[in-house]
């Protein structure tokens, strides 16, 4: 562990079939007021929203319903959730959902208690958060983001066309419940997606220095095996509890921080996929997708030895009598093999985006991380873009 490193979660978990009956102790830690947050009503059809509101109101909760959120929530919706925390006196905000609406959460506790152009302060300028947002419950219905472990809130400014996330120890949720059994009905497109969410925050952070003998990688290459071993199992049977579990507290680790340590992590395909977000609202795990491959086979000769390891150590491809750039560009087959056989897709064209697409505009908006083996140019990043399509 040749970097120096901080390690903090503080997000109390309870997982397992059982998870939901410690919500009534957990709720008592807070006031008598809360903000329900959720989606477009899913949650009502697989039973949660009754399990959660007879729970809240057997706690003698008052509950105020925050609900419409979207895939890649806006900050016209955080401030629409800030007024309401505001008006009903909000004690704590529970999310009750996937990624989206948890990230979304944690942009309505910030503006329920600072009001303002917040956008311009903490997502756009990243200034460090000078208030004390409410308190983040969760109750997760999709796995993929890891948001329920983590202090990142993803939003998508409209009027700019931009997409980015605000961090902060505070923004972390205090508790999450983890059923694996509450994912069960989430429509195979929306799981594979998530699926391929997660295996990304772990490459991400993978494919980045240091390189030297680490804990970190270790544990990534296990998560990654892990995910590529279960996610058939979960698309030929959706109720197999055993694959369920692991690929939920897979996608909870990837981003719980206990993969950084010493790392110094990429998150350049995160940046991309953003922009293309945000001009063309889609499934984020599936545009992640479908320019993985184009934006490792771009970066591959500038950390060798990490994608051939990559190669032999997650996908067992057998290095004998080849040289190390074709056992690298073997994992990266590997990979864009994996995203064909598991229905995720495989373009962006495939996404909907269409040929015409301002990819220009796209690139030039994309922003530029420093953390990976090679830092891409906007040319770099229209390369990444058409080779996608």
């Amino acid at each position: 562990m040749k970097n120096d490193f901080e390690f903090f979660n503080p997000t109390q978990v309870f997982f397992g079939r059982s998870a939901m009956e410690n919500l009534s102790s957990v709720l008592s830690l807070y006031g008598d007021r809360v903000l329900l947050a959720y989606g477009s009503g899913s949650i009502r059809s697989n039973g949660v929203y009754d399990q959660v509101m007879n729970t809240l109101q057997a706690c003698g909760k008052t509950v105020t319903e925050f609900s419409g959120i979207l895939p890649n929530p806006t900050y016209e919706k955080v401030l629409e959730g800030g007024r309401l925390a505001r008006a009903s006196q909000a004690d704590l905000i529970l999310a009750v959902g996937g990624g989206s609406v948890i990230d979304c959460a944690k942009g309505v506790a910030i503006a329920a208690v600072e009001e303002g152009d917040i956008w311009t302060k903490y997502w756009q300028n990243k200034q460090p958060l000078d208030c004390a947002p409410l308190p983040i419950g969760a109750v997760l219905t999709m796995v993929g983001t890891g948001s329920e472990m983590d202090g990142d809130a993803v939003i998508t400014h409209e009027a700019t066309k931009r997409k980015t996330s605000c961090w902060d120890y505070s923004l972390y949720p205090q508790f999450a419940i983890l059923n694996p059994e509450f994912t069960y009905s989430v429509p195979e497109y929306q799981m594979v997606s998530g699926i391929f969410d997660t295996l990304s925050h772990i490459m991400e952070i993978y494919f980045s220095p240091e390189d030297e003998d680490n804990i970190s990688d270790d544990f990534a290459e296990a998560l990654m095996r892990s995910i590529i071993r279960n996610t058939p199992v979960a698309i030929a049977n959706p109720r197999d509890y055993v694959a369920r579990s692991n690929l939920m507290w897979a996608s909870s680790l990837a981003l719980s921080g206990i993969l950084a340590p010493s790392k110094k992590e990429d998150w350049e395909v995160h940046q991309i996929q953003h922009q293309i977000a945000a001009y063309y609202p889609s499934a984020h795990g599936m545009g992640l997708a479908a320019i993985s491959p184009a934006y490792y086979r771009l970066v591959c000769p500038y950390g060798l030895p990490r994608f051939r390891r990559f190669a032999t150590q997650v996908w067992g491809i057998d290095p004998t009598g080849k040289r190390d750039l074709e056992v690298a560009h073997a994992g990266i087959d590997a990979l864009a093999a994996f995203i064909r056989e598991s229905h995720m897709v495989t373009s962006l064209r495939d996404l909907g985006i269409p040929e015409q697409a301002p990819l220009q505009t796209i690139a030039d908006t994309c922003n530029l991380r420093r953390g990976g083996y090679y830092t891409l140019t906007r040319d770099d990043v229209l390369q990444v873009l058409q080779n996608s399509l």
